[in-house]
């Protein structure tokens, strides 16, 4: 059964397993999420949850979002995501979906937004080769060619040039969990996952297994 859940970076440390290992992980806040609103076939054409995470003060909300978790008769949610499950009769709006839907051992998906690096040149942005470093080369950093031989006059698109770095959406796939605290609603997943601390993740059952 599918399953999936939001939930917070809190940053990264390290466990040891059965075997006296260390074993670094990632842990994440993962809930207490709320489902905020159920969309059925008869209504919209398909079935899925939407889930809230993380109160949100009042007045940082506009008046057609508090209408809509009014509905809901929930807490403002600053982060929400509709997940489309195999089955979501089991759900019920206002439904809090904790961290102990998943197990230790089980595999997923972790998705975020990345660390935003700013602008870049192409040496860290795509690991390009410098040039000589001697004093005479007058050549070190620098892009390099960018012109074609057939035709020198434009730069063709989708070239590795400098530019914005980092702050997309990027998931991790098929990490396994190491532990489960569902009394602090904690996760700790084995290795990393994108995303600054405090930043914001979806956990889902991986695609590949």
């Amino acid at each position: 059964m599918k399953k999936a859940i939001l939930g917070r970076k809190l940053g990264m440390t390290q466990i040891f397993d059965e075997n006296r290992k260390v074993v670094p992980v990632t842990v994440i806040e993962a809930g207490p999420c709320v489902v905020t609103q159920k969309k059925t076939i008869e209504k919209d054409g398909y079935e899925a949850i939407q889930v809230g995470f993380d109160d949100i003060r009042e007045k940082l909300v506009t008046n057609p979002v508090k209408g809509h978790f009014k509905k809901a008769g929930a807490a403002l949610k600053r982060f929400i995501k509709e997940f489309r499950l195999e089955d979501t009769s089991s759900y019920e709006v206002g439904q809090e979906i904790k961290a102990d839907v998943f197990e230790a051992g089980e595999r997923i998906d972790v998705s975020g937004v990345s660390k935003g690096k700013g602008f870049q040149g192409t040496i860290r942005r795509w690991n390009a080769q410098r040039g000589p470093m001697s004093h005479g080369s007058k050549f070190h950093r620098a892009v390099g060619s960018m012109g074609a031989a057939s035709d020198p006059s434009r730069t063709f698109k989708n070239m590795k040039m400098p530019g914005h770095m980092g702050n997309v959406n990027s998931t991790a796939l098929n990490l396994q969990i190491a532990k489960v605290i569902p009394e602090k609603n904690l996760i700790l997943i084995k290795g990393g996952v994108p995303g600054p601390n405090k930043g914001f993740v979806v956990i889902r059952n991986t695609i590949k297994a």
